[in-house]
């Protein structure tokens, strides 16, 4: 069976990156030379995904405008001999049907995939947070292997890992795998531990923002209990899987498909910079700019 839907929860407030987020959707932050968001779909589509709906909230229309052919701002650019620039607006016209809803309240990432349960049906689905990009400039192909595996038949649901520091296990949910795997490689999930300290940790991989599903994670979601905040959390619903006797596999990213997180300032200053400094265009200079301007404070 084919997956084609994707759902991109774009919910959050971005908090974490005031004032930059005062009055703009975090995924809309620039990254390089695109907002977040588009990374985000520019790797679905990379991965044969065609349908994505995307849980928005309050304050999030310049998403769903970003996606939008503007015709305005076309007919702009051609009257004033800018048509070279058309090339920028190709993703308007990319084979890719976009659908929205919002989640009214802040209640937790499961929460807000609850939400895309009649969107998807019966049918299995690729979830991918919004705020983080996989591989530079998002040329992952996890996605794929991900799927092929869900699609093999022998787990209900295949979640993406990355090895970090010891010192931050405590912001991720970290697995406890049955072996622990090579780069790339896929493994079964014992059990998943949320925001564990680093002794509580049973190892160093950590959720890495994309998911594949079947529709089993809804009603494990809607058993789920509430935690802090009243949020229900996703990782919650996951245990339940596994508590309840199926097969959850993990595969572990390979060291070229790093997971850009935007969810800090100084994640996002490092994405900017990595992003920039590998660009086809302007990388070079950029990385002559950043020597001169090293040795100038040395």
């Amino acid at each position: 069976m084919q997956i084609t839907n994707a759902v991109v929860p774009v919910a959050g407030m971005g908090t974490r990156l005031l004032p930059a987020t005062k009055s703009q959707p975090k995924e809309m932050l620039p990254v390089g030379k695109r907002p977040v968001v588009q990374y985000v779909v520019d790797e679905l589509r990379r991965n044969g995904l065609r349908q994505v709906l995307l849980i928005t909230g309050s304050g999030k229309h310049s998403i769903e405008n970003h996606f939008d052919v503007d015709p305005v701002l076309i007919r702009f650019l051609r009257e004033t001999n800018k048509e070279a620039l058309l090339k920028e607006l190709d993703f308007e016209r990319q084979d890719m049907r976009y659908f929205y809803t919002r989640q009214k309240m802040q209640l937790g990432l499961g929460d807000a995939i609850l939400h895309a349960a009649e969107f998807t049906g019966n049918k299995p689905f690729v979830v991918a947070l919004g705020d983080s990009i996989i591989g530079r400039h998002a040329q992952s192909r996890t996605l794929s292997k991900m799927m092929e595996i869900f699609t093999s038949g022998t787990a209900e649901a295949v979640i993406a890992f990355e090895e970090v520091p010891e010192e931050e296990v405590h912001h991720y949910g970290i697995a406890e795998p049955e072996t622990m795997p090579k780069d790339g490689e896929k493994f079964v999930i014992r059990d998943l531990i949320e925001k564990p300290s680093k002794d509580e940790a049973p190892s160093r991989l950590a959720v890495a923002a994309r998911y594949v599903f079947s529709q089993r994670i809804y009603e494990a979601l809607r058993e789920t209990k509430p935690g802090k905040g009243g949020e229900i959390q996703l990782t919650d619903a996951i245990r339940l899987l596994i508590r309840g006797g199926e097969r959850v596999v993990g595969v572990k990213l390979p060291p070229d498909e790093a997971r850009y997180d935007i969810g800090n300032h100084e994640s996002y200053f490092q994405a900017f910079i990595d992003f920039a400094l590998h660009d086809p265009e302007y990388g070079e200079r950029m990385r002559a700019f950043c020597r001169e301007l090293l040795n100038e404070n040395h």
